[in-house]
Formats: C-alpha cells, sequence, structure tokens
C-alpha cells in the first residue's frame, strides 16, 4: 500500500528552515504506539553487527508492545541483490526475530508488494521512488534543495585545491544555488547529469540521544549533501527520513558509525515538517583486537593463505586456478571466479565475499565469522548466538549473562544501553554455545544434528551412516562445544575405506612403538573379530571381545584400543572405541585394519621408501 502526500502550492523559494506543511499529521510521538525497525541493506548475509542491531529493535517493540518493521534499503543498485535479500530474512528467521510490517518471510517472492505485511509498505526502498522525488521536489520549490551539475572531475578539483592550501574541504554551494533558472532548464534538456543536494540550515542542529545525551554539530560544520543521485534514485539519508516518518517509526536503534548521519537527517526532518524520533546510537562491536570487525576479513585471511601457497608453488596462478577448480568443481561458475578475477582478488583489486570461500575450500582453513550465516554454517545454536549479542552492548544487570529471549524482551532497557565500544570474544560465544549444547536432549542434539548436517554438507552423513547415524550423534553430544565438530572430527566415519590417511606421529606411537606390538595386536584380533556375526556386532561383544584379548595377552587396554583406534580412524582421537567400531560396521572395520596393516607393515614401510 503507497503512502501519499499532498503539498500546497510554494510560488516562491524560501531560503529559511521552513517546515513544509501537507497532509502528513500523526499523532505525537509521546502519544503513540512504539515502532521500530530494522533497515538493512541487501548486499550479502546478515552481519552480527546488524543482527545485534535487529535484536535490539525487536526487544524494545516486544517490551513495550509496539511494531517491529523490517524495511530493506536497496537503491544501492550495484550491490543490492535479491538473493541477498532472501539470505537476510533467513538469517533472521533462524535467529528467531520476526517482524509485523515487512517483506512475508513464507512467500515465493518478497518483492510482491502484494504479500507484503502491513499498512505501510511496499518495504523496499526500490519500490518506494516516486516517493523520494515527491519529497525531494517539494524541497526544491521551497528552496531547501537544489540541482547540482558539477562534475566528478570538478570536484576532486576542489578537493585537492583545498588539500593544496591546507584547508579542510568543505563543498561550495554557491555557484550550484546561482544558476538561472533557464541554465538549469538547458542543461537538463540537453541530459547533464546532475545531483539534487540538500541545503542544510544556517544553525546549529542537536541530536538528543538516549544513551549519548544531546550531541551537538555547529553550523559551521555543515554541508550540503546529495539527496538524489544522477541516476534519480535516493541517497540512504533521504530515503531512511521518509521512510521513518511515513512508516510512523518512533525509536531508531542504531550503531554510533551513523551519529555523524543524523544530524542531516534531523535537519532533513525539520525541513519537512517531520518529528525527529527518538535516537538510541549503540556501541559499535570490534574484533578482540580492537580492530573493525568487517566483512573483510575473511578476504584478508583467504588472501593471506593463498598467497603463502603461492610463494611454496613459485607464484603459479595457472596452478593455484587449477587446484581451486579442481576443489569447487561446479561452483566456480556460480560465483563468477575466473584465472583473472582470482588475480584480481589476490591484488586487492576486488573482495568479492565469494571469492574467500571457495580459497578456504581448497586450502582447507578456517575463515572468521562475521556474518550470521558464518556461525551458523560453524555450528552455533541461534539461542547462544542472540545471548551473547545481547551483552555487546547491553547489561540486564545483577551479574546476570545467560537468558533467553523471553528474558531479554521482558527486561531490555535503554539506559542499560553502554557507550563504550564492545569486543567480540569468539572464546566467550564458543564457551555461550558448549553450555547451550550441553543443556540439550540427546534427541534434541540429534535433531539439530540432522538440520546442521542438511544445511552445511554436501555430503551428508545421513546417507553415509544410515540408521548408524544416531549412535554416531550420541557420540558426539557431550564432547561437541558445536555442531559441526561431530561433522569435522568424525569425518573418517564416512570417508571411503581404501582413502583413510594414517597420521605418522600416531603409527608410530600407536603401531611401531615397543617392536611393533600394535601392529601385532591388530593382527591378533583380526580372527577374533571376523568371528563375531554381523548381527551381533553390538558394543557389548565388541567390548567382552576385545577384553577377553587383551586379558589373555596381559595388555591394558589402552594398548590395545588405541592401535585399532588408529586402524579405523587414521588418527588417535575418536569417541569410545567399542561405539566407534559399531558405527563403522564390521565390513569398515576389518577391511580398514587389514588396509592399515598392509601399509604399515616394516616390509611395506621399506618398499614405500
Amino acid at each position: 500500500m503507497r503512502a501519499t502526500a499532498t503539498y500546497p502550492q510554494v510560488d516562491t523559494p524560501v531560503v529559511s528552515s521552513i517546515a513544509l506543511a501537507f497532509d502528513y499529521n500523526p499523532p505525537s510521538m509521546s502519544n503513540r504506539k512504539i515502532v521500530t525497525r530494522f533497515a538493512p541493506s541487501p548486499t550479502g548475509h546478515l552481519h552480527v553487527g546488524g543482527a545485534r542491531t535487529a535484536l535490539f529493535n525487536w526487544a524494545f517493540a516486544r517490551k513495550h508492545g509496539g511494531t517491529f518493521i523490517l524495511r530493506i534499503e536497496d537503491t544501492d543498485r550495484a550491490r543490492s541483490t535479491a538473493q541477498s535479500t532472501r539470505a537476510i530474512i533467513d538469517d533472521l528467521r533462524w535467529l528467531g526475530l520476526d517482524w509485523d510490517e515487512g517483506p512475508d518471510e513464507k512467500a515465493d517472492d518478497p518483492y510482491d508488494p502484494q504479500s507484503q505485511i502491513g499498512e505501510h509498505g511496499p518495504y523496499f526502498q526500490s519500490q518506494r521512488l516516486d516517493l523520494y522525488k515527491e519529497h525531494a521536489q517539494r524541497l526544491m520549490q521551497a528552496g531547501r534543495a537544489y540541482k547540482c551539475f558539477k562534475t566528478p572531475d570538478e570536484l576532486k578539483a576542489q578537493r585537492d585545491n583545498a588539500k593544496a592550501e591546507k584547508r579542510p574541504y568543505k563543498y561550495d554551494r554557491t555557484e550550484s544555488i546561482n544558476l538561472p533558472q533557464p541554465t538549469i532548464d538547458k542543461y537538463v534538456e540537453e541530459g547533464r547529469p546532475h545531483v539534487v543536494r540538500f541545503r542544510m540550515p544556517d544553525h546549529d542542529i542537536t541530536v538528543h540521544d538516549l544513551v549519548l545525551g544531546d550531541v551537538t554539530v555547529k553550523a559551521s560544520e555543515l554541508e550540503d549533501f546529495i539527496i538524489l543521485k544522477s541516476d534519480g534514485y535516493p541517497t540512504f539519508h533521504l530515503a531512511n527520513v521518509v521512510d521513518d516518518a511515513l512508516m510512523q517509526v518512533t525509536h531508531v536503534l542504531r550503531a554510533q558509525e551513523h551519529l555523524m548521519n543524523t544530524p542531516k537527517h534531523v535537519a532533513l526532518q525539520e525541513a519537512l515538517g517531520f518529528e525527529s524520533p527518538k535516537y538510541a546510537h549503540m556501541p559499535l562491536i570490534f574484533n578482540a583486537d580492537g580492530s573493525k570487525m568487517s566483512k573483510r576479513d575473511k578476504a584478508k585471511t583467504a588472501r593471506a593463505a593463498a598467497k603463502e601457497w603461492m610463494k611454496q608453488n613459485n607464484d603459479n596462478i595457472d596452478r593455484l586456478y587449477h587446484e581451486i577448480k579442481e576443489e569447487c568443481a561446479g561452483y566456480l561458475d556460480s560465483i563468477g571466479l575466473t584465472k583473472e578475477t582470482l588475480q584480481d582478488f589476490l591484488d586487492k583489486k576486488t573482495d568479492d565475499v565469494l571469492y574467500p570461500q571457495a580459497i578456504a575450500r581448497f586450502l582447507h582453513i578456517p575463515l572468521p565469522e562475521i556474518d550470521v550465516n558464518d556461525f551458523r554454517l560453524s555450528g552455533y545454536l541461534p539461542e547462544a548466538l542472540l545471548n551473547y549479542l545481547a551483552l555487546l552492548g547491553w547489561s540486564p544487570g545483577n551479574d546476570v549473562e545467560r537468558f533467553d529471549l523471553d528474558f531479554l524482551k521482558e527486561n531490555f532497557d535503554l539506559k542499560r544501553i553502554g557507550k563504550s565500544n564492545a569486543r567480540f570474544d569468539r572464546d566467550k560465544l564458543l564457551a555461550f554455545n558448549t553450555e547451550a549444547i550441553a543443556k540439550l536432549s540427546s534427541d534434541e542434539f540429534h535433531q539439530q544434528l540432522i538440520r546442521h548436517d542438511g544445511y552445511s554438507r554436501s555430503c551428508t552423513f545421513q546417507i553415509g551412516l544410515g540408521n548408524r547415524f544416531r549412535p554416531f550423534a550420541a557420540c558426539y553430544r557431550e564432547r561437541s562445544r558445536t555442531l559441526d565438530e561431530p561433522f569435522a572430527n568424525g569425518q573418517f566415519f564416512v570417508t571411503d575405506d581404501t582413502k583413510i590417511e594414517y597420521d605418522p606421529k600416531a603409527i608410530d606411537k600407536a603401531l611401531l612403538k615397543n617392536d611393533d606390538q600394535g601392529l601385532a595386536v591388530l593382527n591378533d584380533l583380526q580372527p577374533p573379530l571376523e568371528s563375531i556375526p554381523t548381527d551381533k556386532w553390538t558394543a557389548s561383544e565388541l567390548e567382552k571381545t576385545i577384553k577377553d584379548y587383551a586379558q589373555q595377552k596381559n595388555l591394558g587396554m589402552g594398548k590395545v584400543a588405541q592401535p585399532l583406534r588408529v586402524a579405523v580412524s587414521g588418527s588417535t582421537v575418536s569417541p569410545p572405541i567399542f561405539d566407534t567400531l559399531v558405527i563403522l560396521g564390521k565390513g569398515s572395520t576389518l577391511a580398514r585394519i587389514g588396509r592399515c596393516l598392509q601399509l604399515n607393515t616394516p616390509q611395506q614401510q621399506t618398499e614405500a621408501s
């Protein structure tokens, strides 16, 4: 449903800070139901900083029985994608944050205006362009905005000149506002590119912030800014202000990085006759080392690893691309990675978020988790992530740290938002997640693994293990910090029997030490294990058989279990050995013992060397 506004005719431009009167007459902010909004730009998955913003706006609205709006700010045509919009919606759904107005999360096409929920739509800025142009036009009629035909080269020359004269650059409106109307009409008729700039007032602007207190910007520091770009699309400033007003937003909770934008928004609201919403600028989230928590962190990590690989391989870009292509067959085309774009990535000409994923997949390196989806893929529970995010800049008091969404919406208070920037401690989040997983019942953990496996793994354990997936889950429930660890640590369960790789240190320690004692154990155990019927291949039967052998040989269980563990897994780490053998099954267990003996007998090692 399109919001509309009608204006009186303005015959003479008025240069003073005058409000434009029209039929936008909502009740006073103090008499309105609380309305908050989360307005992400769809340029990728949801950043954890954005998730924290969404969480606080959601909690504040829910605490006061208000309305929470999801609005998509997709006017950056070069970077906004429908895929990213759906990703953000999916990330919010996974976190458990619902909204009262905005795109329908269940709709096949969230962009369809008919499927959007609420009376103030559409909720995509790309579908509200006429509204922004209408408001810009009225600002121009009132003398509060003007067309600027300055070219990028001319503006650059002005900046360079200011730098050469060692003075701060500030846009000079003089030439643009003094252009005669016939000249403006002529330039427009010629199709000369231009933007529309908002004329800032000649007085100080004070932002009344609920977290930081009053923040005043002097008139001398204010600068005219663009509200309509040369392509006719609005900038963030105009669209943000118009939408907040027409959607009757009462409170804007956003990160402190937007604080310097807010005086511009207050000036626009003043000129348009909008009552300013109440602002609360929240502390930023940094990495533990104090650096900005940016999506570019993934690019930095992948680029450094790729360059190190190149250094060790004679800087061969052809080989690097070939190896990535072999590892990521069918994936490169979908992300547009070619040898040329790979070189551009290494040369820092692009930070495309999809390229690091391909490099990480080839080099088997972890990338830093930055987006909500990163933590989801790494196996974090949404409740643990939300609990931790809530503590980044807000405190419930009384040393309380562990709580759920119900607690948050009952206790959230703007007065308890801090002013200092927060640091993202991944170790603390991991501790939160470990505790959350430990609280899951066996059935809950099993179901969580099923959902996580289906979401993040192309080689599904469920297919590979079949009815052995439940005992696999049971083995890892008490030893997992994330949902991904069982799959990472238990990869040997679904690896082909002929492709198990053996850790040389594990071979030396468990099989070759004490005159090949471990190899002798494996040789001795083959017949008794072979004699166990397949239908009796159970943990209790295996325990009896193996313990009987250990007792006969006067060996401690460690000296029997470790050779078996290395033979079937390739390392000295696995779940309890009897459970491990049950999950593997009789066929795989015997096949792996036989192959381990074949590859690691002294004769075979001599031939291999």
